[in-house]
């Protein structure tokens, strides 16, 4: 059986790292997988690990250009000649729509974020089989897009527990960073997220500098990429941490590689988004790290924010709340091993894998 998925670009994000891990596992099972797009940083390890990439210019909103690229994606398809599609995103899904008029191929959607109510957006609803990473997403698609509830598959993305476990740990990379920072007797806070507005890194630095004048032995770190497009918010989050007393203690690390060492010397994680989260795959790795997380209570983060046993919950946009439950989870006594068997039960990338292949072998043989 030969796979192919369709994705904009194979660069950071939690839907393009699943995309590879998928790809990977699918190999392993002696499937053949194949992805399209326009390319990206992640190409590498993707064809590393068994996979086939097709560089076909699937991520562009240009309806000038539309006819010959989807011209080319035709060509691509039919060279191929694959078993089914599996489209990820908008812009390949409706250039798959028109490939695939003479083609005729099965199409699988995975529907990865609340997108806007319109007729572009109902395109991920078109496909033979659905897939929703949460049931949050589920209710959207269905309320919004009218979904036949048949067609639809509830796959939360999956945590290569392999790997984030916290028995292989690149301990050099620790200690020099515990070093670089100062980090003896700290208590470490993690906000991983790309910088834009919606993950609201502007709330978390106004908790953490209201808890930093109460207590010395804190730190906040940031990763995540800096969007150019979005370079303003950026300067707007630095303006607001050279201007308070404590900019030592708050430090943006950007992309990192280096995430379950990262999450291994962390005591909490913080999710201060103002709109729903679709899955929130940085939040399951803190968990599958066993790092609490705090978190706002839209979208996804109701399926693994436990109150109490994983993390809690604050309102969005309220610094002050979350400072004071900042304070109080630092104290409470999470079970670190409990949180990660939650994690380990519901988000595990096996789970994940066999659902997917489940799909992908029922219903090509139903046709």
């Amino acid at each position: 059986m030969k796979i192919v998925q369709l994705i904009p670009e194979l660069n950071e994000g939690g839907v393009e790292r699943g995309v590879v891990e998928l790809s990977r596992e699918l190999v392993k099972r002696g499937f053949e997988s194949v992805v399209i797009s326009n390319g990206g940083k992640l190409v590498e390890p993707l064809e590393r690990d068994g996979s086939l990439h097709v560089k076909v210019n699937v991520c562009s909103k240009n309806i000038l250009s539309a006819p010959w690229r989807i011209w080319k994606l035709y060509c691509a398809l039919k060279k191929i000649n694959p078993t089914l599609l599996h489209v990820r995103s908008r812009v390949p899904a409706w250039m798959v729509f028109f490939a695939n008029k003479l083609l005729h191929l099965p199409v699988v959607s995975t529907v990865h974020g609340f997108n806007s109510v319109n007729r572009y957006s109902a395109i991920m609803v078109k496909a033979d089989q659905i897939i929703c990473a949460s049931s949050f997403l589920i209710d959207h698609i269905i309320k919004h897009f009218h979904a036949e509830p048949s067609k639809i598959h509830l796959i939360p993305r999956g945590i290569d527990f392999d790997y984030f476990n916290t028995h292989e740990l690149d301990t050099t990379f620790m200690e020099t960073f515990k070093h670089e920072h100062q980090l003896a007797q700290k208590r470490v806070m993690l906000h991983v997220a790309r910088i834009t507005h919606w993950k609201d890194q502007a709330t978390t630095i106004r908790a953490f500098l209201e808890l930093r004048a109460k207590r010395d032995d804190i730190k906040l770190f940031f990763v995540g990429g800096i969007d150019p497009k979005r370079i303003s918010y950026y300067e707007e989050l630095q303006r607001l941490v050279a201007d308070s007393d404590f900019a030592e203690d708050i430090v943006f690390l950007g992309s990192q590689s280096k995430m379950k060492e990262l999450y291994a010397l962390a005591d909490l994680t913080i999710s201060s988004s103002t709109k729903p989260e679709t899955f929130g795959r940085a939040n399951v790795e803190s968990l599958a790290m066993g790092v609490p997380l705090l978190a706002t209570p839209i979208g996804a983060t109701q399926d693994y924010v436990k109150e109490g046993e994983t993390g809690f919950f604050f309102a969005p946009k309220a610094p002050h709340e979350l400072c004071i439950l900042m304070q109080k989870a630092l104290t409470h006594p999470f079970d670190k091993e409990q949180i990660q068997a939650f994690a380990k039960t519901h988000f595990s990338l096996e789970q994940m894998v066999e659902k997917n292949v489940a799909i992908y072998t029922t219903f090509s043989s139903a046709l």
